[in-house]
């Protein structure tokens, strides 16, 4: 076991408050280990003037950070799950996934009103199509706002009247204190989240014995296998943030359902569907729902949106 490991995190509030809170954890569990974080600037935090599926998707936020754990400069790196694409790179895996904070989308809005109560055409800010395609399939007549940046800078451009509402995962806005802010949870009938919204991914090297046995301690089995389940459709559908692509996974009287989606970016068109099965075969689950909606014609949505990308 090794006496000392370096965690690799973004910079970013949440980023930070991830990383102590996987750091205190790993130190609780073993009162010797030395516990070191690494701020690593990825390239999704330099870029901000530039939505998403115009720069490059998932892979902004987590590729310097992975470049770092190939080159041994860190030990492990602590991401948001579901800022991780759908296939890792060879030499790394996913060393453990502590339980899941609250998976949904919430809405806070500048007078606190809910979805319903937004006047229309009202200003939404969101960066993501996901969120955007759902909102407008709802609400057509709302207008979009691109919006990027860090929680607080999102918060401050809503009190700044720059919109008038925005719509957030709630696990963060949690896990930095400020849920007196939501004026709105949004149900997965509103809106479905992200695959891995709302989890952390420890992601170590393959193979690694030393690093390996520390982060297991902090693997939550039950999350693990709902996680694996929405990742495994993700993959199968070859899911970016150039594609309007949603997942949610939970134990239901003892069996998995996996709920998906794909949409048009206007949201003009849903297809949804759901798929329960074993517990122990949630991956199974997750390509065999994929591969419905794709029979459904979300193959076809997919085809046009990444080619126009």
């Amino acid at each position: 076991m090794p006496g000392r490991v370096i965690i690799g995190t973004r910079g970013s509030k949440l980023a930070l408050w991830q990383a102590h809170w996987v750091k205190d954890a790993l130190m609780a569990g073993d009162s010797g280990l030395e516990v070191d974080i690494a701020i690593i600037k990825t390239k999704g935090d330099k870029i901000l003037d530039v939505p998403l599926a115009k720069v490059g998707g998932k892979g902004l936020f987590v590729k310097e950070i992975e470049e770092a754990l190939l080159a041994q400069r860190i030990d492990l790196a602590v991401h948001s799950m579901k800022d991780m694409p759908a296939a890792l790179p060879e030499g790394l895996c996913i060393g453990a996934i502590p339980e899941r904070e609250a998976p949904n989308d919430v809405l806070i809005s500048r007078n606190d009103n809910p979805l319903s109560g937004l006047e229309k055409g009202a200003a939404v800010g969101t960066s993501s199509l996901r969120r955007a395609a759902q909102l407008l399939t709802i609400r057509p007549d709302l207008s979009i706002y691109p919006l990027r940046g860090n929680l607080d800078t999102r918060l401050r451009k809503l009190d700044a009247g720059e919109m008038d509402a925005i719509v957030l995962a709630a696990a963060g806005v949690k896990r930095l204190g400020l849920a007196h802010r939501i004026s709105e949870n949004l149900g997965d009938d509103v809106m479905l989240p992200a695959a891995g919204q709302g989890a952390l991914c420890i992601e170590i090297r393959e193979k690694d014995a030393h690093t390996g046995p520390v982060v297991a301690a902090l693997d939550h089995g039950e999350t693990r296998r709902v996680v694996l389940g929405e990742r495994a459709f993700l993959h199968r559908m070859g899911g970016s943030c150039q594609v309007p692509i949603a997942a949610h996974g939970k134990m239901v009287g003892g069996q998995y359902r996996l709920e998906g989606l794909v949409a048009e970016v206007d949201g003009s068109r849903v297809i949804r569907e759901n798929v329960e099965g074993s517990v122990d075969d949630t991956e199974r689950i997750g390509i065999e729902l994929a591969d419905r909606l794709i029979h459904m014609g979300a193959g076809r949505i997919l085809e046009r949106l990444q080619g126009d990308a």
